[in-house]
């Protein structure tokens, strides 16, 4: 989990003291606010979450060879977000999307911390990109995955002049 907590740490400085407003505002028709980057992010991590848990008590051993997890960072490839995690229009305040990011890590970090090691490295599921991960995998990979969003987040903070 060090590398999701870095990247909570990271997530959370490039966030704090943006008003709610700017928080909602889109730089553009097509892009995401930065609130919706957020929402997605909790999303994201709370159904890997559910889907290790399932794994775990139901999942058959797939064995799958390490990916390379870290290229998640490279905003250069375009990856469009699962339907589950589509963020909405809807307004949210820095303080609520802040609580369920907190919700979904701390989720992750107490399943990480108690699951066998075992099942984590034998079992896994598909991700659209890399094809079978295991468990073992996913867990840093939703760090790298906030790490990329990080990114955006501070791009979408230029579009808008903050």
């Amino acid at each position: 989990m060090e590398i999701n907590n870095q990247a909570r740490e990271e997530l959370l400085t490039e966030v704090n003291g943006i008003s709610d407003e700017n928080l909602n505002r889109k730089p553009s028709a097509n892009s995401w606010s930065i609130k919706q980057i957020l929402e997605h992010l909790y999303l994201m991590e709370g159904a890997i979450t559910k889907k290790i848990r399932s794994q775990l008590a139901h999942g058959e051993v797939v064995n799958a060879a390490d990916k390379p997890i870290k290229l998640s960072v490279d905003r250069n490839r375009k990856v469009d977000a699962p339907e589950f995690a589509q963020p909405s229009e809807s307004f949210a305040s820095l303080e609520e999307l802040k609580q369920k990011l907190e919700t979904t890590h701390s989720e992750l970090s107490e399943l990480a911390g108690t699951s066998d090691e075992k099942f984590l490295a034998e079992k896994g599921f598909e991700h659209p990109v890399f094809g079978q991960m295991s468990l073992k995998q996913w867990i840093p990979f939703v760090g790298y995955h906030e790490k990329r969003h990080t990114e955006q987040v501070k791009e979408v903070k230029i579009d808008l002049g903050l």
